[in-house]
């Protein structure tokens, strides 16, 4: 069977088409389609109209490839930027008129749940109590779990495009006052959920995101070209000799780093910071980089659990204001 999951992420819109045989969903193909939508979208949240026709324009790129690579109609779904957005149920509603696929936002806390799911998939059992993090552009996912499913989930508004905007706005490098503001909120808001890890003490913890992969390679790690079964690790020692390190440079020079992309430069720091911060916090020494997240997360939950769970996230949100997905925990461990 071929299968394939649409991402519509801050920054591109990226498809992966995948063979499934024997529960394990094998790559065959994988695209992406630049479309920026952090850089273009104010405070407000408002996604601009102009974005909106280069958005449209992608997606229905992407559902031309998945047809021409034979996969069925994509899983598809767009993360904080768009779910964010005051104009959201508008932006869907267009996408699906004009390009005939069913996009859908998803909450934080389901993001968290099928990212976990990759992850736990990708770990196996001797992994043990497992704990999650993934930064994204606009949120931070935390899980821990014991099984298939995790048993804790939350989803925070710490991701690094979200605090480089409201931290560091002009400020090239930013000052030592801004990080230290920085610092004080993720703390802050990382409380209560930070607790709750280092009480449960997993065995186990990774870092599924982008963020988490372009820090390791600062770190020390083998590059993304060595393959995704090179094992990567990034201890919480390592990860502060980063952050203080981008701490210090400006975004020019930090785009000049091992790993760091340049899009992704200005960001990196808050995104270390918030990174740190929960390793510290939850007693976290080291985190796996773990090459598997949302949507290899999206396409195991598929093949496992059939389509049914997936017609009922999915289902109203491009045309009813009101309406919202539904929680997954509902399916059976």
């Amino acid at each position: 069977m071929r299968m394939c999951v649409m991402d519509v992420g801050a920054n591109a819109v990226r498809l992966v088409v995948v063979d499934a045989e024997d529960g394990v969903p094998l790559p065959v193909h994988t695209a992406k389609w630049k479309v920026r939508l952090s850089e273009e979208t104010g405070p407000s949240g408002v996604i601009p109209e102009e974005s909106v026709g280069r958005l449209v324009e992608a997606v229905a790129e992407a559902a031309r490839t998945a047809r021409r690579w034979g996969a069925a109609e994509p899983l598809a779904f767009a993360t904080t930027v768009v779910r964010s957005a005051p104009n959201r149920v508008e932006v869907l509603r267009a996408i699906g008129e004009e390009t005939g696929v069913p996009l859908c936002t998803l909450p934080g806390e389901v993001e968290a749940e099928l990212t976990f799911l990759g992850a736990r998939r990708w770990m196996g059992w001797r992994a043990g109590p497992l704990a999650m993090f993934d930064i994204g552009g606009g949120s931070l996912e935390v899980a821990f779990g014991r099984g298939r499913l995790p048993d804790y989930v939350a989803s925070l508004p710490l991701g690094a495009r979200r605090l480089t905007r409201e931290f560091f706005d002009g400020e090239d490098p930013p000052t030592e006052q801004s990080v230290k503001a920085l610092r004080r909120k993720v703390r802050h808001q990382l409380r209560d959920v930070a607790a709750r890890i280092r009480w449960e003490g997993p065995r186990t913890a990774v870092g599924t995101s982008r963020t988490f992969q372009q820090l390791a390679r600062l770190g020390g790690a083998a590059p993304g070209r060595h393959g995704p079964f090179m094992a990567r690790q990034l201890s919480r020692a390592d990860l502060r000799r980063c952050r203080d390190r981008l701490a210090e440079l400006p975004v020019a020079e930090r785009a000049a780093l091992p790993g760091v992309s340049a899009p992704r430069a200005a960001q990196s720091l808050a995104g270390a910071i918030v990174g740190h911060t929960a390793m510290k916090l939850t007693g976290v020494k080291t985190v796996t980089l773990c090459p598997w997240a949302i949507r290899e997360g999206v396409l195991l939950r598929h093949m496992e659990d059939g389509g049914a769970w997936w017609a009922e996230v999915s289902q109203g949100e491009a045309t009813a204001p009101a309406a919202r997905p539904v929680p997954l925990r509902a399916a059976a461990l």
